[in-house]
Formats: C-alpha cells, sequence, structure tokens
C-alpha cells in the first residue's frame, strides 16, 4: 500500500500541505518582489534613469529578503516536520526498526575509519541519519558533504572529497585485515599511508571476474580472506549495485563493518515547497533511495548470517 492510500497518514499530509500551500504563496510573493525589482533596474537603464531602476532593486531584494526571514521559522519547522511524520512513516514500509533523525549524521570519525577516501576532510556536513535493522542486520546510513582545502596566499578554495550517501552495515564477521573496493582511475588512490601500514606491501587482488576488475582495482592486507569475501555471487551483486550511483562506488570490509559509498548530486528527503504533498510521486525519489539501501541488505547477502563473529 502507497503511503499515501494509508488512512492514518491523510490527516498528516493534508495539515502539511496547508502549511506547504503558505509557504510556497509567500516564497512566490517573494520571487516576485525580487523579480521586479530586477525588471526595474533594465527599465531605468533602458529610459535613462538608472538610479531610481538601483533603487527600485534595493527595495525589492529587501522586501524578499524580510519575506523569507518572515516564514523561515515555519518553513523549517515544516520541513522537519515532512522528515520525521512522512519519511519516518516510509521507512516503516522497509523495516518497523528503522528510525530517522534529520540534524544527525554519518560521524566524521565513522567517515574517516572507513577507509574509502583519501583524504581527511577540513569541512564536512551531514545530515538525515537513519538507523536501525533491517531484518537481523544493523543499519545506518546518512548524506554526507566532505571538502578538503588548499590555499594560494590568501585565497582558500574548497574540494569535493565525497558528496552522497555514505551507508554501514553489520556484516556479523570480524575481518582479520582491511579489504577495499574502488574505481579504477581514483585520482589520489586509497593513500601511500594506508597503502603501505595498513594494507601491506601485497595488497593488490588479482580476481576472476573481468568486468568486475574493469570497473574496480581491490586491495586488502589478507589476500585469502579478500577471496573469501568477494565470492563470484559478490562481485556480481556488487557490480548491479553499482549501476545504482551517479559514479562508481566505493566498498570497504573493516572490522566487523561493510561500508559503502553512493556518489549523488541531490539531497533527498527534502520537503517540497511548489509540489503538492497528495501527490503520489512526490516521495518517489525518497522512496527509491531507501529501495536501494534495503537492496544494498538483499544483494550483499547481509541477512544469511553465514559467518559469525569471532
Amino acid at each position: 500500500m502507497q503511503i499515501h492510500e494509508r488512512p492514518e497518514m491523510l490527516s498528516v499530509l493534508n495539515e502539511l500541505e496547508v502549511a506547504r500551500l503558505h509557504i510556497a504563496q509567500q516564497h512566490t510573493r517573494a520571487y516576485w518582489s525580487i523579480g521586479i525589482g530586477v525588471a526595474c533596474v533594465f527599465a531605468g537603464y533602458a529610459f535613462g534613469f538608472p538610479e531610481i531602476g538601483l533603487a527600485f532593486l534595493i527595495i525589492g531584494v529587501l522586501a524578499g529578503m524580510v519575506i523569507f526571514g518572515l516564514v523561515s521559522k515555519e518553513t523549517s519547522q515544516y520541513k522537519l516536520d515532512f522528515k520525521y511524520n512522512v519519511i519516518g512513516a516510509a521507512l516503516k514500509q522497509f523495516g518497523e526498526d528503522l528510525r530517522i533523525e534529520p540534524d544527525s549524521g554519518i560521524s566524521e570519525r565513522d567517515f574517516i575509519d572507513s577507509y574509502l577516501f583519501s583524504q581527511k576532510p577540513d569541512r564536512y556536513k551531514t545530515e538525515d541519519l537513519v538507523y536501525g535493522k533491517l531484518d537481523k542486520t544493523q543499519i545506518h546510513f546518512a548524506e554526507v558533504h566532505a571538502e578538503y582545502k588548499t590555499t594560494n596566499g590568501k585565497q582558500t578554495n574548497w574540494h569535493t572529497i565525497f558528496k552522497g550517501i555514505v551507508f554501514c552495515a553489520d556484516f556479523n564477521k570480524r575481518f582479520n585485515g582491511l579489504t577495499i573496493v574502488r574505481p579504477k582511475g581514483f585520482s589520489i588512490g586509497i593513500g601511500k599511508w594506508i597503502s603501505k601500514n595498513v594494507l601491506g606491501n601485497k595488497r593488490i587482488v588479482e580476481l576472476e571476474n573481468v568486468d568486475f576488475d574493469k570497473m574496480f582495482i581491490t586491495e586488502s592486507g589478507d589476500q585469502v580472506e579478500a577471496r573469501y569475501i568477494l565470492t563470484p555471487s559478490m562481485m556480481e551483486k556488487l557490480l548491479e549495485l553499482n549501476q545504482y550511483a551517479n559514479s562508481p562506488i566505493s566498498v570497504s570490509f573493516v572490522w566487523s563493518n561493510v561500508y559503502i559509498a553512493f556518489p549523488l548530486n541531490h539531497n533527498y528527503f527534502e520537503a517540497p515547497i511548489f509540489k503538492s504533498l497528495l501527490n503520489a510521486d512526490v516521495l518517489e525519489k525518497d522512496l527509491n533511495i531507501l529501495r536501494l539501501m534495503r537492496h544494498v541488505v538483499e544483494e550483499l547477502d547481509l541477512n544469511t548470517r553465514i559467518w559469525t563473529k569471532q
């Protein structure tokens, strides 16, 4: 049953829709105010009164900012209610134990300890933590935007390390070594320190799946364990999962967890302003990402519990 068809959700959606309509109306007024100000600038230059046009632009922009400011608190509450009440309800379709915490995320320590990224972030933002159990598997994932900076004299430039979803699941097996699967052509690699001090000297794992080896490079500190993890079935499943991301995924098997980085270029779980909540398609992107997370667990066969923790 679609979330829009559930009787207990109708009152929630209708209440949020009233709030959305008011916010959309105020935002429209703000945009019109700014737009009219911009139009006045062009008109002023066209008719030889640039100062008057500029004055109207300032008035229009200030009026728009005031309108946005007056409705900002209401907008924030609407977005928060959407995540807790609508996305939270949608999560129940995938697992009764799943929860969302909009203001929480993947910790920076967790991000670093995944060994998926070549640089430590200088600026780190994360939100929309989803956590709980899918069947017997403990999972958590969140949106992450991590950046590092370079300086050239007084100029500071920011560069994206990763933008997308970082997913972590309990693999129910404590690994002896670290195994990393990353896209071929990864610009900086996993880093000399990791390669030398964590993975060891014999780190490149030669695998039998030609398509997998064309897409990924596999490194491990334990060659036998890496082949035990990356069975022919597992490699096929990772190739299938890779089709869902905007660019190639990265995977690490460390401690007793599997980490997967899904590069994505847009935010999920965000309440629409100019699209009705009563439209069944409005949640499609959000539901797709939830299906993808469930697909991760199913495809990696995490619930079969073949291995046991030592």
